[in-house]
């Protein structure tokens, strides 16, 4: 079965599971996604630079790279508070594969990023890296554009675990990232 067939039925079997399983969660495993069996690998795909919390880049092995943007979340300006906490995470997550991650694809961004679900995976199990990033409060969900995701349902789930055991940047009155960058391109209008 293909990652993309997968993908289309996670939703329900997340959310059927995880409905139960998500809130009584303990803080010892708040870092944990609910996982699936792993299809097998069509394409390797490595990391080779970490820009933020929410961005990529990622090659293969013939040289050719591609700019991720993690589909449906937004993580803090590196110059935020938790914006290096939010970019170490990610690349802690990264790092238990040696770089290695699945890559499905959903869009191009207006800067030519290619917007994705990034997935990890250690023997037969994998983690969503955009629903990681967001349920250890590295990340908000980014309401405008997650409606393209093809895991929409587990990636508001992740945040809202995240926000009722006030997370990362659930902790505070942080600001968004979308407000940061707005504010910053204001001042130097």
């Amino acid at each position: 079965m293909k990652l993309r067939n997968i993908l289309n039925f996670l939703p329900l079997v997340l959310v059927g599971i995880g409905t139960i399983g998500f809130l009584g969660w303990e803080k010892s495993d708040r870092n944990q996604f609910p996982r699936t069996d792993a299809p097998p690998l069509s394409e390797r795909w490595y990391v080779s630079k970490i820009s933020d919390g929410a961005t990529l880049t990622v090659r293969q092995e013939d040289g050719s790279e591609m700019k991720i943007r993690l589909c449906g979340i937004d993580a803090p300006e590196r110059s935020q508070p938790l914006g290096r906490e939010s970019t170490e995470n990610l690349r802690s997550l990264i790092q238990q594969t040696n770089g290695e991650v699945q890559v499905v694809p959903v869009e191009k961004d207006r800067y030519g990023r290619t917007i994705a679900e990034i997935f990890t995976v250690i023997g037969n199990q994998e983690k969503l890296l955009n629903a990681e990033q967001l349920i250890s409060g590295n990340a908000y969900l980014y309401k405008e554009y997650v409606k393209n995701c093809p895991n929409k349902l587990p990636l508001e789930t992740a945040e809202e675990i995240a926000r009722e055991k006030h997370l990362g940047v659930w902790n505070g009155n942080h600001v968004k990232p979308w407000d940061h960058r707005r504010l910053k391109r204001s001042s130097w209008e």
